[in-house]
């Protein structure tokens, strides 16, 4: 099968779609590539096979495998061509029987061939290759049918991953043009957007976003980041309310927002949050209660707005799981007339959590659907291309709270895991997110300082 042969056959059956299309890399597309249509064409599938097959040649290989589901199929027939085995990553891992994430036999140091369909930005191509490496196997060489991207194949080189593509979006634009199918317009609208997509601009500045933002404490809390210059927020777990406002009262110049997790104070009272209010609007700083609420939405609400804290009368924010589904944010905030919102949880930086990413995803889309009840984001990335990943799925009209945030540490004896405040910041980070890194710390109010200045001076060369 030529190139051309292998256009016009996806032209025919209608696996090539002009319009828009939400990625999983979170880009709105104006193009779309679907060879899930390929399976129902054997014909289609056999040639596919054999235009990687010719790719390939030369590169030294024990075992091939497909990214589920498109290219699974695909990789199979390979396998079979070749005589080397086929192995797959599940999408999720089993919860029974074997437990597995990968599937099928392999040992130790066997080099895995990975092929998939399309290639976007190189993200989930990254994601599975970790996989394979994690379980101590090597991963070299990607090939693709179709290079949808920009500069995909220089992102992955710095992943030390060799991509390999069948044909090039421009080439399958250059041939529908030929044979009459496509519009110069469209062709000049594709090309703008495969370049702008994968570029390296500068973000909007948070003044810039100010806009789009329909949270009213979203608002808030960018006006006070910009008028006290911090992006700072402290997370104060100490436990009783003498410790707690000791170090407050040498920090609360420098924080944006203040973190609680408001049952660990062992002498609450209600004049406990009456004064933390005071504070906040004397000092200008927003609470955040870490409540992570994850239940029905009658039962949210009466942790919420009742019981003995009554959160909704004195924080800003709270934290929410949405494993509960999008009805959540209904229970909490349906009958409130007080401004408020929540942040909602969708990237860990526990060692070993479950928070899959499909469900980041499937976070960030009720999140989408609740922009006056949602302020933002917690979400973690080891570096600062993970965390660059994490925020291009994220609408400029969220703030992304980034914790595991350390000057110094990469984890502790409890599974935590810490990146810099200006690996979060110049990966995206709106607002990091600290605790024992400043209330652990003799001098508090200093140490909150270093990281104020260190999160802010980031920001700042962001928006250069």
């Amino acid at each position: 099968m030529t190139k051309e042969e292998f256009v016009l056959y996806l032209h025919k059956i209608g696996a090539i779609k002009f319009g828009e299309f939400k990625l999983k890399s979170g880009i709105t597309s104006p193009f779309y590539i679907d060879l899930r249509l390929a399976v129902s064409y054997p014909e289609l599938m056999d040639g596919m096979a054999k235009m990687i097959i010719e790719k390939i040649e030369g590169k030294k290989f024990d075992l091939v495998t497909g990214i589920p589901y498109t290219a699974l199929p695909v990789a199979s027939i390979v396998s079979s061509y070749l005589k080397v085995p086929l192995i797959f990553v599940r999408k999720e891992e089993k919860a029974y029987g074997t437990k597995r994430l990968i599937e099928g036999v392999y040992k130790e140091n066997d080099t895995v061939l990975i092929i998939d369909d399309v290639v976007t930005t190189g993200e989930s191509k990254i994601e599975v290759a970790n996989i394979f490496r994690n379980a101590n196997l090597n991963v070299k060489d990607i090939v693709v049918l179709v290079d949808r991207s920009y500069n995909a194949k220089e992102f992955l080189r710095e992943h030390s991953l060799t991509l390999s593509s069948i044909i090039s979006m421009d080439e399958v634009l250059s041939i529908l043009r030929k044979n009459d199918l496509i519009e110069d317009r469209l062709i000049d609208e594709v090309k703008v957007f495969i370049k702008r997509s994968m570029e390296e601009e500068r973000r909007p500045t948070l003044k810039e976003r100010m806009f789009k933002i329909k949270n009213p404490i979203t608002r808030k809390l960018i006006e006070l980041m910009e008028a006290k210059s911090t992006n700072l927020c402290l997370s104060l777990d100490k436990e009783t309310s003498k410790e707690f406002f000791e170090v407050l009262d040498k920090t609360s110049d420098k924080i944006a927002v203040l973190k609680t997790h408001i049952d660990v104070i062992s002498d609450f009272s209600l004049d406990f949050v009456t004064k933390l209010k005071e504070r906040s609007e004397k000092d200008g700083f927003i609470i955040l209660e870490d409540r992570k609420f994850a239940d029905i939405g009658n039962t949210v609400r009466k942790q919420y707005q009742g019981g003995i804290y009554r959160i909704s009368m004195w924080s800003h924010l709270v934290t929410v799981h949405t494993i509960a589904g999008p009805s959540i944010l209904d229970g909490l905030f349906g009958n409130l007339s007080e401004e408020r919102g929540a942040v909602l949880l969708a990237k860990m930086s526990s060692k070993d959590n479950l928070i899959t990413d499909d469900y980041t995803r499937r976070t960030i889309e009720i999140g989408e659907r609740y922009p006056e009840r949602v302020s933002g984001f917690v979400g973690f990335g080891e570096n600062k291309v993970e965390i660059k990943e994490l925020r291009r799925k994220i609408r400029d009209d969220f703030l992304l709270f980034m914790p595991g945030v350390s000057l110094t540490s990469k984890s502790d004896s409890l599974g935590q895991r810490y990146v810099t405040p200006v690996e979060a910041v110049r990966g995206g980070a709106d607002i990091i997110i600290v605790g024992r890194g400043i209330y652990g710390d003799d001098k508090p109010g200093t140490m909150a300082e270093e990281f104020r200045r260190e999160a802010w001076e980031a920001k700042l060369k962001n928006e250069i």
